[in-house]
């Protein structure tokens, strides 16, 4: 599924995002989809072709500029209060680790639709969800099949945080800040994924970025060569570690997150990013998910389709509407997103941040949306974790189990996080320097 190698499903998924994104290819991906099943690799490059061609609808109202400059200016310059080093170490260690936990809370049911993770977590005696998932065998009836990693990342499977690319990205950001700094460029991320992380271990955009630089083409055109995942959610789950280094200096972050997303999105999937660089960036400095999320829509295109997302379950919450109506109007709204999309995915995130009641309710109401449940609830601990703190976390789901990270990033596999969490806050004092000093002489 999503084989970047294979026409099959390229072409498919590219008139799938073209029709998402105001262009008349309805019919196109129908005729994709019939020719991708039949195999017909000619009908694929001629359809390919075609959609092309096409151009964006009259009817379109959204505005979704790819301009750095303008991208940039976004936010004002808002500056949040960072905490001293104590609370902020504390907040670093919340946020790491309310990563992994949420990471591993939502792995088994990846994929799942919300009507599917309730049926699953209803006959596993886990609904409401306050925990790790029991991994059923046989599965009930009306699921087919759980998350192939499943069998490693259910309760009991697994000793340390299981492997994940969500987790990652988070740990291979963190070593290219060490090596760059605030001089951290677009290529130089694409050296990095070269050298620290294996080809099999990224996909959808990344693997198509990745397919891409092997291949000799360099950013930004490594973005949207032959890649129809470039609105998805890879480049949202690389932002955390932006955030983390920049606490109360979101434009920064944001500024991060942009070189980083270029090398693999455009549209939706930078806005993604920057969006989720500027939540933690502020979540570190401020208590409640609502300064957070208010803090960080700032920073997205106003007539984007994410804000118009974020903009409707603000105002839902703010009106007071039951978490239930809330996810009905996701799936009413939203719900013709493919489930790996940067649209759906932070919409679930804002979800499970604005209702959720304490860290495991807003991590389980995150996963209760179904979807890309393992990526979405890996953000929403991690904001959860930087709102409140590593004193705040449930500490029977930290266990032995969580302090200790599998990776297939190049020489981390079994990195304590509390080493994360200290190396982050020795990079943050290294930005803050950096910063201190490109003002000086400016």
């Amino acid at each position: 599924m999503h084989n970047v190698l294979d026409p099959c499903d390229i072409v498919p998924d590219e008139a799938e995002q073209l029709t998402h994104s105001g262009y008349d290819a309805s019919q196109l991906l129908t005729e994709a989809r019939r020719a991708a099943a039949d195999g017909d690799i000619a009908l694929l490059k001629s359809i390919a072709d075609e959609l092309q061609t096409l151009n964006r609808s009259a009817g379109w109202t959204f505005v979704e500029p790819e301009d750095d400059e303008e991208l940039l200016a976004l936010g004002s310059g808002a500056t949040f209060s960072r905490p001293d080093d104590d609370a902020l170490l504390d907040r670093l260690r919340g946020a790491w680790t309310g990563r992994a936990i949420g990471n591993t809370m939502g792995k088994p049911v990846e994929g799942l639709s919300r009507q599917e993770v309730e049926i699953y977590l209803r006959a596993a005696g886990q609904w409401p969800q306050r925990g790790y998932i029991r991994l059923l065998d046989p599965l009930p009836e009306g699921i087919a099949a759980l998350h192939p990693s499943a069998r490693e990342s259910s309760l009991g499977t697994f000793s340390d945080v299981p492997r994940d690319d969500d987790i990652d990205w988070a740990i291979l950001t963190l070593h290219m800040l060490e090596q760059h700094g605030i001089g951290l460029t677009t290529a130089d991320i694409a050296d990095h994924w070269l050298d620290r992380i294996p080809f099999t271990q990224t996909y959808t955009a990344e693997r198509a970025a990745y397919r891409n630089l092997t291949s000799g083409l360099t950013p930004p055109l490594t973005a949207t060569f032959n890649n129809p995942y470039r609105e998805w959610v890879g480049a949202l789950i690389r932002a955390d570690v932006y955030g983390f280094v920049n606490p109360g200096r979101p434009s920064e972050a944001t500024r991060l997150a942009l070189i980083d997303a270029r090398l693999s999105h455009v549209g939706n999937g930078v806005y993604g990013e920057m969006w989720a660089a500027a939540l933690l960036s502020i979540a570190l400095c401020v208590d409640t998910p609502e300064e957070a999320l208010d803090g960080a829509a700032a920073f997205v295109p106003p007539g984007s389709r994410l804000a118009a997302a974020l903009r409707g379950l603000r105002d839902l919450h703010a009106r007071g509407v039951p978490a239930d109506e809330a996810l009905n109007w996701i799936d009413r709204e939203l719900g013709h997103y493919n489930w790996v999309h940067t649209i759906i995915c932070a919409a679930a995130i804002a979800y499970g941040l604005l209702w959720g009641t304490d860290f495991v309710d807003s991590v389980a109401l995150t996963v209760s949306v179904g979807r890309d449940t393992d990526s979405t609830a890996a953000t929403v601990g991690s904001v959860v974790g930087a709102l409140h703190g590593f004193r705040a976390l449930p500490t029977d789901l930290i266990g032995t189990t969580h302090r200790r990270i599998r990776s297939s990033i190049r020489d981390y596999d079994r990195v304590a996080i509390e080493e994360l969490a200290e190396r982050t806050l020795a990079v943050e004092a290294r930005v803050a320097r950096e910063l201190e000093r490109t003002r000086a002489h400016a």
